[in-house]
């Protein structure tokens, strides 16, 4: 079964929409424009019922089906990033500085594609929640739903999720049972010496030559502190001190991430983080102040759960289109939490157009071939996970 004839009729309207939220991001926890105009295209396919409210901007569309049975949940992530955008698009976004640079504006659009066709279809029985969840990028959205009471409100036996994956082939889908992402970890270090003039260096404590042997040491809490069959990232990001060319400044302060899949290696990989770090500075007659915040669990696949969306994905594009992913991403994602507390999985959409941009670049856009298929992906996974019985 290849993608839904009556999906593909409004392919050109799924564009359009998908060029709109392209063309109005925005950022965390302030996704307005955008819940007004998901929540104007659910009423306009006549849902049953839109909740509101949770985790402020989240909305989650009902739609039941001819006959009662089981619930399941499908979610799209709905935030842009904190990025200027380079892709020269017609479309391209008029928010200065914020651009949906991960392609959620098209994860947006290809579950309101599923949407209009269930809603018109009801080809099903029981019930579908269709979630969409704000600030995916770094605030937890997904934690803040699930503690708003996105499972009490909306009762479910699964839920599923889906992400475009340009490393992969377009129209491909790619899968991995247990983790598929890792846990996630924001790292902030400050670093106080003694400010002193740059040509007196002997008068200060140099807080930027210590932060460089912190960053050099901090390299091998992974290379030699890690098990080499276990997966383990730490990669400080930004560094920030002093103003001019001829002045030792007081301070640094640097942030970073840590990855991992086991609880033992986040474990040594805070420890070593905070030793590291305090004990360089101290050595040098600094200070050093770590915070190591666990901001993301990882994102486990339940076996059975993935079983049934290989099943959907293989009747969309095909066995030969349905492909394991060898290894897990290092990358982090807070549907992590909605799995957390419920039966479910997450698959890959290969939206790959040969060598192009990558996720959260600048030139970043998402691939409008795919809207349908990732529709469609959506529909045929509630039809055979809610099939008819009569």
């Amino acid at each position: 079964m290849p993608v839904i004839n009556r999906i593909a009729e409004f392919h050109a309207e799924m564009t359009e929409w998908r060029h709109d939220l392209h063309r109005y991001p925005e950022l965390s926890l302030h996704e307005d424009r955008t819940c007004e105009v998901v929540r104007q295209k659910l009423q306009g396919f006549g849902v049953d019922e839109i909740i509101t409210g949770m985790a402020r901007t989240g909305l989650v569309g009902v739609i039941h089906g001819r006959g009662p049975g089981e619930a399941i949940g499908l979610r799209a992530d709905m935030d842009a990033l904190p990025i200027t955008e380079e892709t020269g698009a017609a479309y391209a976004s008029e928010n200065p500085g914020v651009m949906h640079a991960c392609g959620h504006d098209g994860h947006m659009t290809m579950l309101l594609g599923a949407t209009k066709y269930l809603a018109e279809t009801r080809n099903f029985d029981g019930t579908v929640y269709v979630i969409f969840q704000p600030a995916e990028e770094n605030l937890g959205g997904g934690r803040v739903m699930v503690n708003d009471g996105l499972f009490a409100r909306c009762p479910m036996r699964m839920i599923f999720g889906m992400h475009n994956w340009p490393a992969f082939p377009a129209g491909t889908f790619a899968w991995r049972k247990g983790p598929i992402m890792a846990a996630v970890a924001n790292i902030e270090i400050t670093v106080t010496g003694r400010g002193s003039h740059g040509a007196q260096p002997h008068l200060g404590i140099d807080p930027i030559v210590i932060s460089a042997q912190i960053i050099g040491a901090l390299q091998t809490l992974v290379s030699r502190s890690i098990d080499p069959a276990d997966c383990g990232v730490v990669t400080i990001g930004h560094i920030n001190a002093g103003h001019v060319f001829n002045i030792i400044p007081e301070k640094v302060h640097m942030l970073g991430t840590g990855r991992w899949f086991t609880p033992e290696v986040g474990d040594r990989l805070e420890a070593g983080v905070c030793k590291l770090a305090t004990g360089i500075a101290e050595s040098f007659g600094a200070h050093a102040e770590v915070v190591f915040e666990r901001a993301y669990p990882p994102l486990v696949n339940e076996p059975e759960a993935t079983d049934l969306t290989l099943k959907a994905a293989r009747a969309v594009v095909g066995d030969a289109r349905v492909v394991p992913m060898e290894k897990p991403s290092m990358g982090g994602e807070d549907f992590a939490f909605m799995l957390d507390a419920k039966q479910g999985s997450y698959i890959m959409l290969g939206s790959g157009r040969g060598n192009g941009p990558g996720l959260h670049h600048p030139k970043f856009d998402f691939n409008d071939d795919m809207l349908p298929l990732g529709a469609s992906y959506w529909a045929v996974l509630t039809e055979q996970l809610l099939a008819r019985k009569g």
